[in-house]
């Protein structure tokens, strides 16, 4: 069954052996909703909920919507942006992970973009020069941006960035939501940063497929089968966004002291946490440890894995 959703987005329903699969496309990326009911009814609404929910979050924080909040605070020019009580708390979240990085995670860094382009499907593949990076680097720090609860201020040139927490805190905005209304068993998969609302029925795990960083490539190898029973996943790393250049690969999650890529890191790392967006700054805020990625995670003890 199709469902017209409002701006022409579509959710689509199906049935399956034991519920419903619900399935839309939000943050560029392919989503699903896994329930455990043959409540056809119920299912619609949980689909409902969740992609009325998570394109809210789509339309508020992206840069890609010149009419969000994340593109009205980038064209403020150096003037105070009314902000509410949700993008206050998402801009003191990203304020924490700067912290607790020291600097290298920086929703600011964004900008970067610029002079760096990793979409390994596009004809332009430039590796910017020193004094490129150099010259947008001015442009990063979040150290320079002003904000309490009521604004926020950046300086001149400078742009904020919410790709890096945005998926993640909308998959746990979808897990709250669908709570409220249902005990029933849910998975809520938003582009591989996923959740579940607690274990399958007769307490089975959900079995969830990590995806091997080299899947594009001829001969595909296995991807890897976690069964989680509470909690979110979430994976960072390099499959589709890099360079190759002289032989050596540079992937896409750039340290923002610097403005160049992380060096030596694993090419992916999924993490599992409470909450998405904890485990989604666990696995980016590791990959930043660069050859430490895998220490800095066992500091943390939690559980991870790792590929290289």
């Amino acid at each position: 069954m199709q469902i017209n959703m409002p701006d022409t987005r579509v959710i689509q329903v199906n049935k399956q052996k034991d519920g419903h699969s619900i399935s839309f496309n939000a943050m560029a990326s392919p989503c699903e909703i896994l329930i455990q009911t043959k409540d056809e009814q119920l299912a619609q609404h949980v689909g409902r909920s969740v992609s009325d929910e998570v394109w809210r979050i789509e339309n508020k924080f992206s840069r890609y919507n010149s009419q969000s909040v994340c593109s009205q605070i980038n064209a403020s020019g150096e003037i105070a942006t009314n902000i509410d009580k949700e993008t206050y708390l998402l801009l003191n979240f990203a304020e924490q992970c700067y912290q607790l990085s020291d600097g290298l995670f920086d929703i600011s860094s964004g900008v970067l973009r610029k002079v760096w382009s990793f979409n390994v499907d596009s004809t332009r593949q430039d590796f910017p020069s020193d004094s490129d990076v150099s010259e947008v680097l001015n442009f990063v720090g979040w150290e320079k941006v002003t904000y309490d609860q009521r604004s926020i201020t950046l300086p001149k040139g400078m742009e904020l960035d919410f790709g890096g927490i945005g998926k993640e805190y909308a998959v746990d905005r979808a897990i709250m939501i669908v709570k409220q209304f249902t005990d029933i068993p849910i998975l809520v998969n938003l582009g591989g940063d996923l959740a579940v609302t607690g274990p399958r029925l007769n307490e089975q795990p959900w079995q969830v497929a990590i995806e091997h960083p080299d899947c594009n490539t001829f001969g595909q190898r296995q991807d890897m089968i976690v069964a989680l029973t509470h909690g979110a996943l979430a994976t960072s790393g390099d499959a589709r966004r890099y360079i190759i250049k002289d032989g050596a690969r540079y992937g896409h999650i750039l340290n923002a002291k610097t403005g160049w890529p992380i060096l030596h890191a694993p090419r992916s790392i999924t993490t599992v946490a409470p909450q998405c967006i904890q485990a989604g700054i666990l696995a980016t805020l590791a990959l930043l440890q660069g050859q430490d990625a895998e220490e800095f995670l066992t500091e943390q003890d939690i559980k991870f894995w790792a590929r290289r």
